[in-house]
């Protein structure tokens, strides 16, 4: 069996877990979050925790139950907690602003790039060249940071562009004579 499926998802204080027989519905401080069950995972609460085991022997049965558990612990942790990614723009007179439900982004084209902000997506700007993008379903928010990024991705030769904070970019060697 998978080592990550074994492992129990804990449910806090203040969280609501709904299993039903075509989805599994998280309901928390930070929103409501839903997943689709698979056939081959059999999910149970039992005490304020939720386990998972493959219906079957089969190897996908068994890969799913380890990707159910991960999935359901995800939506957990985001309806309590929330997730957030840091994105930094480098280069001379980039800058970044939220103006109402819109991030508007200078980043050295001839024209603003303006990206709408998704339901249950939040983003922030601490610094005009800092991003934060926020909330509780944590693929929408990587996904929302790598729409952003590939904006004007980060070039190689002087390492200009929009990059995850966290992102070490290498610098190539320019061309010699």
């Amino acid at each position: 069996m998978s080592r990550v499926g074994k492992m129990p998802v804990s449910v806090p204080q203040g969280v609501d877990v709904q299993v039903k027989d075509d989805q599994i519905s998280v309901k928390g401080t930070g929103g409501t979050l839903s997943l689709a069950r698979n056939a081959l995972v059999n999910v149970a609460n039992k005490d304020g925790k939720l386990s998972f085991e493959p219906a079957n022997d089969s190897r996908e049965a068994n890969a799913m139950s380890g990707t159910m558990r991960q999935l359901v612990n995800n939506m957990v942790v985001g309806v309590t907690k929330g997730f957030e990614k840091r994105l930094t723009l480098v280069g001379v007179g980039f800058k970044a602003a939220v103006q109402g439900n819109k991030l508007n982004l200078a980043i050295g084209f001839s024209h603003p790039v303006n990206i709408e902000m998704p339901q249950g997506i939040k983003f922030e700007t601490p610094a005009p060249t800092e991003i934060v993008v926020k909330g509780a379903d944590r693929q929408r928010v990587g996904q929302m940071a790598a729409e952003i990024r590939a904006v004007r991705p980060p070039e190689p030769y002087k390492g200009k562009g929009i990059r995850y904070a966290d992102e070490k970019i290498v610098i190539k060697e320019t061309k010699k004579k």
